[in-house]
Order: structure tokens, then C-alpha cells, then sequence
């Protein structure tokens, strides 16, 4: 049976941290910014880890499972 092979995709998304929890950047911070607020620009910029219900899909896309 050969490799699986990573999703091109989804290598520049996510980074794996230290304790194997997956990071991901948060969606809507890339164009119509004029109307967002300071606030929820700022919070969108943070990481948050990916939640457990995709988490599965996210883990076969990187090949780790």
C-alpha cells in the first residue's frame, strides 16, 4: 500500500502545535474590512485550534491518520 499523500492545500494552512492540537487562521480577513470593526478584525487575526467536529477531515488532509 503506498503513502498517503498531504493535500497541498492544507500543509499552508495548518501547523501542528507541541501537545498535537491543529491551528488554524480564522476566515473573513481578507477584503470588505471598511465595515468590520477594529475589535473583530483584531480577534480574527489570533489562531484558534481546529474544533473537534472537522477534525477528523482535517487530520486524513494532512496524512496523520
Amino acid at each position: 500500500m503506498p503513502k498517503m499523500k498531504t493535500k497541498s492545500g492544507a500543509k499552508k494552512r495548518f501547523k501542528i502545535t507541541g501537545t498535537g492540537k491543529i491551528k488554524r487562521k480564522h476566515a473573513y480577513k481578507s477584503h470588505i474590512l471598511t465595515k468590520k470593526t477594529k475589535k473583530r478584525k483584531r480577534n480574527l487575526t489570533k489562531f484558534d485550534v481546529v474544533h473537534k467536529s472537522n477534525l477528523e477531515s482535517v487530520k486524513k488532509q494532512l496524512a496523520l491518520k
